[in-house]
């Protein structure tokens, strides 16, 4: 027999018994799993920035955990269970990719996710395009989403340079609302639009913004703590330090973060 089916087996035996027997186990709900789950996601997430293959597996398992855990309950409910959710996400994979499954030809990634979305508003006629972007995602993380969903169906620009365009438009206009007073509404409103064009171009060039600016907060959190032992090894503390000085161990510590 397969070994992952032998696995998965044995999860799901573990997960009836500590259901029945187990005092935390057996008090759990949708809802006060839901947190905890979050929490989980967030942890793979940081594996994955650290490139901790290890970790990565042990985050993999908590989140595999997790599902078994909902099917479960759902199983309880008459509702559904662990084969319903995995048939499920198979049937969706087989009528989503058309070009695996079925005839039909595409010639790179940008027509399978435009198939993905057509897909989707076939057999879904009353949905959204943003339907399935949930409100209660990060802005960041949110505003690259919606973009990805429109440009799956068709509405994006045409190349990178007419995204950086908009980039540099948004750009004109904050600086126009800059330079009147008492205008902090129509400053603020600019200011997103060019965070969001930011964000959108980031598409074109390949790049997830959520990725790049974790990264970023990473190095800056590594320079900022090296210019805070710098003072300390001065027998300061970091806000005794004077600009001219922390931009000095700043410029230094870019040299040991690059």
């Amino acid at each position: 027999m397969d070994e992952r089916l032998i696995a998965f087996k044995r999860l799901l035996d573990i997960m009836d018994r500590v259901r029945e027997g187990c005092p935390w186990d057996s008090a759990q709900t949708l809802e006060s799993l839901r947190h905890l789950t979050i929490e989980e996601t967030y942890e793979l997430s940081q594996a994955i920035l650290n490139e901790d293959l290890n970790e990565i597996k042990k985050e993999l398992g908590d989140l595999m955990l997790h599902i078994v855990f909902y099917s479960k309950i759902g199983q309880e409910k008459g509702a559904f269970d662990v084969a319903d959710v995995l048939n499920g996400i198979c049937d969706k994979m087989i009528v989503r990719h058309p070009h695996i499954f079925g005839t039909e030809k595409v010639e790179n990634a940008q027509q399978v996710e435009e198939n993905w979305e057509r897909i989707k508003l076939e057999r879904e006629h009353n949905r959204s395009v943003l339907g399935g972007v949930p409100e209660g995602l990060p802005s960041l993380l949110k505003a690259y989403r919606m973009h990805q969903k429109t440009a799956g169906v068709g509405f994006r620009w045409r190349n990178a340079d007419e995204a950086w365009q908009k980039v540099e438009e948004e750009k004109k206009e904050l600086f126009a609302e800059l330079q009147k007073p008492n205008n902090q509404v129509n400053i603020e409103a600019e200011y997103g639009d060019l965070l969001f064009a930011l964000i959108v171009y980031g598409i074109y060039i390949d790049i997830n913004p959520d990725d790049a600016l974790e990264k970023t907060d990473k190095k800056f959190r590594q320079r900022f703590g090296f210019v805070e032992q710098k003072a300390r090894a001065c027998g300061k503390g970091v806000q005794n330090l004077s600009i001219d000085e922390m931009i000095a161990y700043w410029k230094e510590a870019k040299e040991n973060f690059l």
